[in-house]
């Protein structure tokens, strides 16, 4: 992980210095252990802010929009297939993108590892795939493979689909027989208990929109939400609005939603924002072949039409 951080900082101070880019667009160690922040560097002496771990679990893609000049960004392959989705939709233009890919071998589940502990962590560090844990009553050494998010476990694209840049050596990339598990348990149950979870999913939440403004996709200029003539979800925590606001959220994403777990990440309230988007990320593959952000000469499946599209649902 050093060696990676130091290429990081190495191309980044040589980006600034030849003028190539105005500002790079990374992550900086946070305040409290396990935290770390995105951070825009503009200024050469600052390049040793920069640092990527384990705990880098946010979307720098979110950031790379209305930029007047150059930037440079740093991203791993969930990153950078939000990237292509950015330069499909034209939000970004690919000329004004200086890529430094960052192949990833997944990010930690920060709330996991909180749960084993009384106490507040004072320290975090890791080394290779191991984690040191330590609050004021015990230190734990973990594995760092029995922590990884959800997401990072299924990832099939650790490595960065597009780039100027590597940061480090590839990685080996994922493959499985199935890569929706969990989609498939909740299809599996009855009307009633598939919607009992997502009621017990949306119960605790407080409709502060981290999600959305966490996740790299939703850049509508208005989001539904916050419209008010005609107003279309109510303001407050009636349980129809709040349902109304993911599902609605989810079938915005569709086909688009690249899994990279920065919803989860952002949610004070610990839920598995996944559960909406993970199925129909599941029909997009099995209806399409479509994975989000692999291939910058084609838009997603529901933003063009085909002859062959699917239409057994029309009676």
């Amino acid at each position: 992980m050093d060696t990676c951080i130091n290429k990081i900082r190495e191309l980044s101070l040589k980006l600034l210095e030849e003028n190539e880019v105005k500002k790079v667009i990374g992550f900086a160690e946070g305040t409290i252990p396990m935290a770390t922040s995105p951070v825009t560097i503009t200024r050469k002496q600052d390049v040793e802010k920069l640092v990527f771990n384990s705990t880098c679990g946010l979307n720098l893609a979110n950031y790379i929009r209305n930029q007047k000049d150059k930037i440079a960004v740093i991203a791993k392959g969930c990153d950078t297939r939000n990237i292509v989705t950015h330069i499909v939709e034209n939000q970004v233009q690919r000329e004004k993108l200086y890529i430094i890919g960052v192949p990833c071998n997944g990010m930690i589940d920060k709330s996991k590892i909180e749960s084993l502990f009384e106490d507040e962590i004072i320290e975090f560090s890791e080394d290779g795939g191991k984690l040191n844990v330590k609050s004021s009553l015990k230190e734990e050494k973990l594995n760092k493979s029995d922590y990884l998010r959800k997401n990072c476990r299924l990832c099939m694209h650790k490595n960065p689909v597009i780039y100027d840049v590597l940061a480090g050596d590839l990685v080996e990339e994922q493959n499985f027989d199935n890569p929706y598990p969990d989609v498939d348990e909740i299809e599996a149950m009855n009307s009633e208990t598939k919607w009992q979870h997502f009621e017990d999913l949306t119960k605790n939440c407080i409709r502060c929109y981290a999600c959305r403004n966490a996740c790299p996709i939703c850049y509508c200029p208005t989001c539904f939400v916050d419209e008010s003539g005609p107003q279309w979800v109510g303001k407050g925590q009636d349980k129809t609005d709040v349902n109304t606001f993911h599902f609605l959220r989810a079938f915005h994403c569709a086909g688009r939603c690249t899994d990279c777990g920065a919803c989860v990440e952002a949610c004070p309230m610990d839920i598995n924002v996944r559960d909406f988007t993970r199925k129909l990320n599941k029909d997009s593959f099995e209806m399409f072949g479509w994975e989000a952000g692999l291939d910058i000469a084609r838009r997603p499946p529901l933003d063009v039409y085909s002859p062959n599209d699917p239409d057994d649902f029309i009676k």
